[in-house]
Protein backbone atom coordinates (compact mmCIF):
# COMPACT_ATOMS: atom_id res chain seq x y z
CA UNK A 1 0.00 0.00 0.00
CA UNK A 2 2.84 2.34 0.88
CA UNK A 3 4.52 1.59 -2.48
CA UNK A 4 1.38 2.55 -4.39
CA UNK A 5 1.12 5.74 -2.37
CA UNK A 6 4.78 6.61 -3.00
CA UNK A 7 4.45 5.92 -6.75
CA UNK A 8 1.37 8.11 -6.97
CA UNK A 9 3.16 10.80 -5.03
CA UNK A 10 6.16 10.66 -7.39
CA UNK A 11 3.93 10.72 -10.48
CA UNK A 12 2.07 13.75 -9.10
CA UNK A 13 5.33 15.60 -8.46
CA UNK A 14 6.63 14.75 -11.93
CA UNK A 15 3.39 15.96 -13.52
CA UNK A 16 3.48 19.17 -11.51
CA UNK A 17 7.13 19.72 -12.50
CA UNK A 18 6.27 19.15 -16.15
CA UNK A 19 3.32 21.55 -15.98
CA UNK A 20 5.46 24.27 -14.41
CA UNK A 21 8.43 23.85 -16.77
CA UNK A 22 6.60 22.47 -19.80
CA UNK A 23 7.77 25.18 -22.23
CA UNK A 24 11.42 24.79 -21.20
CA UNK A 25 11.28 20.98 -21.35
CA UNK A 26 9.70 21.01 -24.81
CA UNK A 27 12.30 23.55 -26.00
CA UNK A 28 15.21 21.45 -24.66
CA UNK A 29 13.88 18.26 -26.26
CA UNK A 30 13.35 20.09 -29.56
CA UNK A 31 16.91 21.49 -29.45
CA UNK A 32 18.33 18.02 -28.75
CA UNK A 33 16.40 16.50 -31.64
CA UNK A 34 17.48 19.28 -34.02
CA UNK A 35 21.11 18.89 -32.91
CA UNK A 36 21.02 15.13 -33.53
CA UNK A 37 19.45 15.63 -36.95
CA UNK A 38 22.05 18.28 -37.86
CA UNK A 39 24.95 16.06 -36.76
CA UNK A 40 23.64 13.14 -38.78
CA UNK A 41 22.97 15.41 -41.76
CA UNK A 42 26.43 16.98 -41.63
CA UNK A 43 27.98 13.55 -41.38
CA UNK A 44 26.24 12.49 -44.57
CA UNK A 45 27.22 15.74 -46.32
CA UNK A 46 30.88 15.32 -45.30
CA UNK A 47 30.85 11.72 -46.50
CA UNK A 48 29.36 12.76 -49.84
CA UNK A 49 31.84 15.64 -50.23
CA UNK A 50 34.79 13.37 -49.49
CA UNK A 51 33.63 10.85 -52.08
CA UNK A 52 33.21 13.58 -54.72
CA UNK A 53 36.55 15.17 -53.79
CA UNK A 54 38.29 11.78 -54.02
CA UNK A 55 36.95 11.28 -57.53
CA UNK A 56 38.09 14.74 -58.66
CA UNK A 57 41.49 14.32 -56.97
CA UNK A 58 42.08 11.00 -58.72
CA UNK A 59 41.22 12.56 -62.09
CA UNK A 60 43.55 15.46 -61.31
CA UNK A 61 46.50 13.23 -60.43
CA UNK A 62 46.04 11.16 -63.59
CA UNK A 63 45.69 14.16 -65.87
CA UNK A 64 48.35 14.53 -68.56
CA UNK A 65 49.70 18.11 -68.62
CA UNK A 66 51.97 17.91 -71.66
CA UNK A 67 49.25 19.33 -73.92
CA UNK A 68 47.44 22.66 -73.53
CA UNK A 69 44.11 20.87 -73.18
CA UNK A 70 45.56 18.69 -70.44
CA UNK A 71 46.85 21.73 -68.56
CA UNK A 72 43.48 23.45 -68.81
CA UNK A 73 41.65 20.37 -67.56
CA UNK A 74 44.13 20.02 -64.71
CA UNK A 75 43.54 23.63 -63.65
CA UNK A 76 39.77 23.17 -63.83
CA UNK A 77 39.88 20.08 -61.64
CA UNK A 78 42.22 21.76 -59.15
CA UNK A 79 39.99 24.85 -58.95
CA UNK A 80 36.92 22.68 -58.48
CA UNK A 81 38.56 21.01 -55.51
CA UNK A 82 39.57 24.35 -54.02
CA UNK A 83 36.27 26.12 -54.61
CA UNK A 84 33.78 23.36 -53.82
CA UNK A 85 35.57 20.92 -51.49
CA UNK A 86 38.19 22.98 -49.70
CA UNK A 87 37.58 21.38 -46.29
CA UNK A 88 38.37 17.87 -47.48
CA UNK A 89 41.73 16.18 -47.05
CA UNK A 90 41.98 15.66 -50.79
CA UNK A 91 41.99 19.42 -51.41
CA UNK A 92 44.71 19.92 -48.81
CA UNK A 93 46.80 17.18 -50.36
CA UNK A 94 46.30 18.69 -53.82
CA UNK A 95 47.39 22.11 -52.53
CA UNK A 96 50.53 20.64 -50.99
CA UNK A 97 51.43 18.73 -54.16
CA UNK A 98 50.74 21.63 -56.53
CA UNK A 99 52.57 24.16 -54.34
CA UNK A 100 55.62 21.88 -54.34
CA UNK A 101 55.43 21.48 -58.12
CA UNK A 102 55.15 25.25 -58.59
CA UNK A 103 58.20 25.83 -56.38
CA UNK A 104 60.19 23.21 -58.30
CA UNK A 105 59.28 24.99 -61.55
CA UNK A 106 60.36 28.37 -60.21
CA UNK A 107 56.81 29.70 -59.81
CA UNK A 108 57.53 31.04 -56.36
CA UNK A 109 54.61 33.47 -56.12
CA UNK A 110 52.06 30.83 -57.15
CA UNK A 111 53.67 28.32 -54.79
CA UNK A 112 53.62 30.77 -51.86
CA UNK A 113 49.94 31.57 -52.39
CA UNK A 114 49.06 27.88 -52.30
CA UNK A 115 51.11 27.24 -49.16
CA UNK A 116 49.45 30.22 -47.46
CA UNK A 117 46.02 28.91 -48.45
CA UNK A 118 46.96 25.53 -47.01
CA UNK A 119 48.02 27.21 -43.75
CA UNK A 120 44.62 28.90 -43.48
CA UNK A 121 42.79 25.62 -44.14
CA UNK A 122 44.81 23.62 -41.58
CA UNK A 123 45.09 26.17 -38.77
CA UNK A 124 43.25 25.95 -35.48
CA UNK A 125 41.90 23.28 -33.16
CA UNK A 126 40.23 21.22 -35.88
CA UNK A 127 43.06 21.68 -38.40
CA UNK A 128 45.88 19.38 -39.44
CA UNK A 129 49.14 19.95 -37.56
CA UNK A 130 51.33 18.03 -40.02
CA UNK A 131 50.07 19.80 -43.15
CA UNK A 132 50.16 23.11 -41.30
CA UNK A 133 53.81 22.68 -40.29
CA UNK A 134 54.88 21.59 -43.78
CA UNK A 135 53.08 24.56 -45.34
CA UNK A 136 54.54 27.03 -42.83
CA UNK A 137 58.11 25.81 -43.34
CA UNK A 138 57.88 25.92 -47.13
CA UNK A 139 56.15 29.31 -47.16
CA UNK A 140 58.81 30.65 -44.78
CA UNK A 141 61.58 29.41 -47.12
CA UNK A 142 59.96 31.19 -50.06
CA UNK A 143 59.58 34.41 -48.06
CA UNK A 144 63.19 34.09 -46.88
CA UNK A 145 64.30 33.86 -50.53
CA UNK A 146 62.36 37.07 -51.22
CA UNK A 147 64.07 38.74 -48.22
CA UNK A 148 60.73 39.12 -46.41
CA UNK A 149 62.24 38.12 -43.10
CA UNK A 150 59.56 39.49 -40.77
CA UNK A 151 56.83 37.57 -42.59
CA UNK A 152 58.92 34.41 -42.64
CA UNK A 153 59.66 34.67 -38.94
CA UNK A 154 55.99 35.22 -38.10
CA UNK A 155 55.09 31.93 -39.78
CA UNK A 156 57.63 30.00 -37.69
CA UNK A 157 57.57 31.80 -34.34
CA UNK A 158 55.26 29.15 -32.83
CA UNK A 159 58.11 26.63 -33.24
CA UNK A 160 60.89 28.78 -31.77
CA UNK A 161 61.05 27.00 -28.41
CA UNK A 162 60.70 23.39 -29.49
CA UNK A 163 60.71 21.87 -32.97
CA UNK A 164 62.84 19.95 -35.44
CA UNK A 165 66.50 20.68 -36.11
CA UNK A 166 65.69 21.91 -39.61
CA UNK A 167 63.15 24.48 -38.39
CA UNK A 168 65.50 25.78 -35.69
CA UNK A 169 68.22 26.15 -38.32
CA UNK A 170 65.85 28.05 -40.62
CA UNK A 171 64.86 30.31 -37.73
CA UNK A 172 68.54 30.92 -37.09
CA UNK A 173 69.06 31.87 -40.75
CA UNK A 174 66.16 34.34 -40.65
CA UNK A 175 67.28 35.91 -37.38
CA UNK A 176 70.82 36.23 -38.75
CA UNK A 177 69.50 38.23 -41.68
CA UNK A 178 67.68 40.46 -39.19
CA UNK A 179 70.99 40.86 -37.30
CA UNK A 180 69.47 39.42 -34.13
CA UNK A 181 72.69 37.61 -33.35
CA UNK A 182 71.96 36.28 -29.85
CA UNK A 183 68.56 34.93 -30.86
CA UNK A 184 70.03 33.40 -34.00
CA UNK A 185 72.74 31.69 -31.96
CA UNK A 186 70.13 30.22 -29.60
CA UNK A 187 68.26 28.71 -32.54
CA UNK A 188 71.43 27.34 -34.10
CA UNK A 189 72.41 25.71 -30.81
CA UNK A 190 68.98 24.06 -30.55
CA UNK A 191 69.41 22.86 -34.11
CA UNK A 192 72.90 21.52 -33.49
CA UNK A 193 71.73 19.55 -30.46
CA UNK A 194 68.96 17.90 -32.48
CA UNK A 195 70.85 17.00 -35.65
CA UNK A 196 72.18 13.46 -35.64
CA UNK A 197 74.31 13.50 -38.80
CA UNK A 198 77.80 14.95 -38.83
CA UNK A 199 77.35 16.95 -42.05
CA UNK A 200 74.39 18.95 -40.75
CA UNK A 201 76.05 19.47 -37.37
CA UNK A 202 79.18 20.81 -39.08
CA UNK A 203 77.17 23.24 -41.23
CA UNK A 204 75.36 24.64 -38.17
CA UNK A 205 78.68 24.92 -36.30
CA UNK A 206 80.04 26.99 -39.18
CA UNK A 207 77.01 29.26 -39.04
CA UNK A 208 77.50 29.76 -35.30
CA UNK A 209 81.16 30.55 -35.90
CA UNK A 210 80.28 33.11 -38.59
CA UNK A 211 78.01 34.98 -36.19
CA UNK A 212 81.02 36.28 -34.25
CA UNK A 213 82.82 37.58 -37.33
Amino acid sequence: MNEIFENNKFATRALNFYNVYRTSIIAIVAILLITIILILGLGQINKSNNEKAAEIYNKWTLQEIESEDGQNTSKELFNELLNSYKKTGYTKLALLNQASIDAKNGLNKESLNKFLTLIDLTDGYSGNDLFNKIARVNAARLLYAEEKYDEALKLLEKYSSSSTAMIHELLGDILTKQEKIDLAKDQYLLSKDKYTDEASTSIVSMKISNLSK
